[in-house]
């Protein structure tokens, strides 16, 4: 979701030739400056509603009104947040296209394909709404950019969704961990290949369900994880650190 700004504190000024440029060269030869980082600097993990017992929407925000692939920037001030649910009950799948193993797989992302993720997306969309709404905001936000505040309605968040819903790239658990005699398991709990010799999956393919987060730390720690496997290492010891959970989320969302 984009919103303009009403003041000038955001990276629009740099978005030009000459500010890319100069961007690029102070990262280049120092290390430093608005090039040494991504932007994605502010982030949240925050409930929807009373009787969720984790935080099932994530944010993340950035100080510039521009498209995710970088291609184009609204025309002046702005900022946006990056918001969907967590763990989406949709399923997709990676399959064989044929019996040669020199064309390509078939891959189906299957988004949206639940009512849950349409209601949820709705939430998630009139939750911004809201916090963007709050006093603290008052002086940065001077308009909705998109999808603009004449969007209310179900049918009309739906349609902004279809248009603008995108994946972030966190696709996982197509070769997911389980028991041998799970007939949809594709590795065991060493991450050695079920019915192959000598063969071990260590990405984030393997997991059973999706993270509540990205999957960049998971991926790192299956990584180290099956590289214990292979050097014999034994196990760590136990640490079962329990998480924060607020003590009122059966009967309040905050």
């Amino acid at each position: 979701m984009q919103f303009a700004s009403q003041l000038p504190v955001t990276l629009y000024k740099y978005w030009n030739l000459w500010g890319k440029a100069l961007i690029g060269a102070q990262w280049l030869f120092t290390g430093r400056g608005l090039g040494a980082s991504n932007q994605f600097e502010s982030c949240a993990f925050i409930r929807s509603k009373a009787g969720v017992d984790y935080p099932d929407i994530q944010y993340h925000f950035l100080p510039i009104a521009v498209r995710y692939d970088g291609k184009v920037a609204a025309g002046g001030h702005g900022f946006q947040a990056h918001v969907g649910p967590m763990r989406s009950p949709s399923r997709g799948a990676v399959t064989l296209r044929s019996g040669r193993p020199e064309d390509a797989p078939v891959i189906r992302f299957n988004y949206m394909s639940t009512e849950q993720d349409w209601v949820d997306f709705r939430a998630c969309i009139r939750m911004t709404r809201e916090i963007f709404g709050q006093a603290a905001f008052k002086p940065y936000v001077k308009s909705e950019i998109q999808p603009g505040a004449a969007v209310q309605t179900d049918d009309q968040i739906d349609a902004f969704i279809r248009e603008h819903a995108e994946s972030a790239y966190h696709p996982c658990g197509t070769a997911r961990m389980g028991r041998r005699d799970d007939p949809m398991a594709v590795v065991d709990a060493d991450c050695r290949v079920i019915g192959v010799d000598g063969l071990r999956v260590a990405d984030s393919s393997i997991f059973p369900r999706i993270t509540n987060g990205n999957l960049n730390g998971p991926s790192i720690m299956t990584g180290e994880k099956a590289a214990d496997h292979i050097l014999g290492k034994g196990m760590l010891a136990p640490l079962n650190a329990e998480p924060w959970i607020n003590p009122k989320w059966q009967a309040s969302q905050r």
